[in-house]
């Protein structure tokens, strides 16, 4: 399986790395298969759940802009291949939203327009809502390749989530910090003989690791770059978390795991404590209701260190998509033209969250869905963004927010909670760095697989400088060096 895997991509490289010197009549057509092009465009779009083509929203944009486009997914499994393939039978697309190993893969392959003179010629738009740190995360080789487009901001994205029913049964206080924890989590033992606390798959559990100060990925230490399997406080939390694997604290099958076998778990009555996402939360109430009708869930406070420090992590502002036009279009103008427009204030407004009176209100200085007319024809507007007006968007997207109130009240305690703890990654805002883009997936498994091993003690942690020497054979020296070559010249 393995040795076809390799194949698959050195011939899908192959292909891309053949397509500057291909001769394809279909790059002679217009967008859309038409001669000429005039004003329709062909986009490839991220894969999702609905079809795009005749949405409220390519309605919408269609009748704003003047521009006919027509909408195409990449499919859920083997995405990467089909782009590949795509790209190979230089297929007249004219955008293109990409993920962030598919924009390296195909810019470094150079099969993207740069696209600094047209910004500069059609970007009035998009250069007034997008911050320079932004732009300059697209840059490949010194220039612009894409239109970088950003989330909400720094939020905080998961917190520990308790039975409280069973709290106020045992006469236990909310835990604050890690002795409460541990406190908490072997009374349920033993007191309700269930898994006290479920999740697992990902090792380093952030609402515990970040008591020891390991927030994000990467660290920034003494002005230097430093990853966190290299920080010496990693070694502490795995033994912290081998002590609660060894105590029966943790779910024995931590390394098996999924999210909805953990949500399972908790819904079925068998485990106490859990770490959801704010938008697992309707999942998560629901399934439990339904079995449990008296059940009370409550979100525990982000714990804090031995000195009384609490810290959240976030990625920050990062780039979730890069927003791309291929060399081989021949609508190019027409492209960034269209692009522009979807940032016009109006028009950007209208895509997230439709007109006022129809699809929302703005009541009390915030925005309101009007249901079920916003579900109705706004549910997929974020799949229609390229790019966004970084000053706006947060505050619609809260709006989007709304459409479910156990959502809304988990998101909104999340952050009330995470107020003025929030950390983020000093490597954020980074472009797309080579000697991290080809070593992050293969030493992330690594650490996994390890991480896992030293928590449930199958390998002893008098190994971990052993590991960590093996991490920096195989890749890791190089990316830590490519991070700080980018941090100190940033």
């Amino acid at each position: 399986m393995q040795r076809k895997k390799v194949w698959v991509t050195i011939i899908a490289m192959t292909l891309v790395l053949s397509l500057l010197g291909c001769n394809n009549t279909k790059s002679e057509q217009g967008a859309n298969g038409s001669e000429g092009g005039g004003k329709q465009l062909r986009q490839l779009m991220q894969f999702d759940r609905f079809e795009p083509n005749g949405d409220p929203v390519a309605l919408y944009l269609k009748e704003k802009t003047g521009y006919s486009v027509k909408y195409e997914m990449l499919p859920a499994e083997n995405a990467d291949e089909k782009l590949n393939l795509l790209m190979a039978n230089k297929e007249p697309y004219d955008v293109m939203k990409l993920g962030s190993a598919q924009y390296y893969q195909l810019v470094s392959s150079g099969a993207l327009e740069p696209l600094d003179d047209l910004i500069e010629k059609y970007g009035t738009n998009m250069k007034q809502v997008i911050s320079p740190d932004s732009w300059n995360g697209a840059r490949y080789e010194g220039k612009i390749y894409a239109i970088p487009e950003t989330g909400s901001g720094a939020t905080s994205s998961n917190a520990l989530v308790v039975r409280q029913d069973w709290l106020d049964e045992l006469g236990l206080k909310m835990p604050t910090n890690l002795d409460e924890l541990v406190t908490v989590l072997r009374a349920f033992k033993e007191k309700k003989n269930v898994i006290p606390l479920t999740g697992g798959k990902v090792p380093v559990h952030s609402d515990i690791a970040s008591v020891f100060g390991l927030t994000t990925p990467w660290l920034e230490r003494d002005g230097k770059i430093i990853h966190s399997v290299e920080a010496p406080e990693m070694k502490e939390y795995l033994t912290f978390m081998n002590t609660l694997y060894k105590e029966g604290l943790i779910d024995s099958e931590w390394g098996i795991n999924t999210a909805d076998k953990s949500i399972e778990k908790m819904a079925s009555g068998k485990a106490a404590m859990y770490s959801p996402g704010w938008w697992i939360a309707p999942n998560l109430e629901n399934a439990l209701a339904k079995n449990f009708p008296d059940a009370k869930l409550a979100i525990v406070p982000v714990l804090k260190d031995k000195s009384g420090k609490a810290r959240v992590g976030s990625p920050g502002n990062t780039i979730n998509y890069y927003i791309a036009i291929p060399k081989f279009s021949k609508n190019k103008e027409e492209a960034m033209k269209w692009l522009d427009m979807k940032f016009d204030k109006d028009i950007f407004k209208g895509i997230s969250i439709g007109e006022e009176g129809v699809h929302h209100k703005f009541e009390n200085g915030a925005y309101t869905p009007i249901m079920p007319k916003f579900a109705d024809e706004r549910t997929n507007a974020s799949a229609f963004l390229t790019g966004v007006d970084e000053k706006n968007y947060p505050t619609y997207w809260q709006a989007r927010l709304k459409k479910n109130p156990f959502v809304e009240s988990y998101f909104n305690t999340f952050q009330k909670n995470a107020e003025g703890l929030i950390e983020t990654d000093p490597l954020g805002s980074a472009p797309p760095l080579p000697e991290i883009s080809k070593n992050v997936q293969k030493l992330n498994k690594y650490e996994e697989d390890t991480f896992i091993n030293f928590i449930s003690g199958t390998e002893p942690l008098d190994n971990y400088d052993q590991f960590l020497a093996e991490w920096r054979a195989q890749g890791g020296a190089d990316m830590v060096k490519a991070a700080n070559d980018w941090y100190a010249n940033r």
